[in-house]
């Protein structure tokens, strides 16, 4: 536990907690660490969480699958992250997306009951994790939104051009890299790799945008 202790602290759940306190914390959620293998799951779609999710090393993408096997990728998480919080706070009784390791990966499984029950030793933390967990689900549900305004997009050009604007925002300036290789991104945006492909073309012709693998210039 204690070689992550400084990555913890950069962890949303532990906002306003002091590093010294962290490790008591994680002795009363009864927190577990565990190592994957990349394209091992974590979760699967139908299992039933009571577990929050954090990524100590590697990247895990939380993917969504339809009955053909057509992958869409709900979000891509990486060191200091979160997983399955959204799902756990509702009354979901299976979970509808699979999360599946991009890379190996080094993750920290917290009981979710403990983690939002004032326990018997009445810990002066545990009201400071349940803000800071309400203020994650609902910083999560606003992303969501995101993406489903994203998606609802009636052509694959203007979905590009929404994520990579979004992305462009989010950096601050026209130039910025993405976190999703071409696959990944087809499958975030959901839509076929090859027309996806074919559409960057046309739009780098048009002096739309600039790119160079993940590197971006909206122009």
């Amino acid at each position: 536990m204690k070689k992550y202790l400084e990555l913890l602290k950069t962890v949303s759940l532990f906002e306003d907690v002091e590093k010294a306190d962290i490790e008591a914390i994680l002795s009363c959620l009864s927190a577990e660490i565990a190592s994957y293998r990349k394209k091992q799951a974590i979760f699967l779609e139908g299992d039933s969480v009571d577990k929050v999710g954090i990524v100590l090393s590697g990247s895990v993408e939380v993917v969504k699958e339809d009955f053909y096997g057509n992958k869409n990728i709900v979000a891509l998480l990486n060191e200091g992250q979160l997983f399955g919080e959204t799902f756990v706070c509702s009354d979901v009784k299976a979970l509808p997306v699979s999360v599946i390791c991009v890379t190996d990966c080094v993750i920290m499984l917290i009981d979710y009951r403990k983690l939002v029950t004032t326990c018997s030793k009445a810990c002066s933390f545990h009201n400071k994790l349940i803000k800071n967990m309400l203020r994650i689900v609902a910083n999560k549900n606003i992303l969501l939104n995101q993406k489903l305004e994203l998606i609802t997009k009636r052509t694959t050009r203007e979905k590009l051009l929404a994520y990579l604007s979004a992305q462009a925002k989010k950096a601050g300036r026209g130039r910025f890299c993405i976190p999703l290789n071409r696959q990944q991104l087809a499958d975030y945006l959901a839509v076929e790799r090859s027309a996806m492909s074919a559409e960057l073309s046309r739009l780098k012709k048009d002096g739309v945008i600039d790119y160079q693998k993940n590197s971006f210039t909206l122009l």
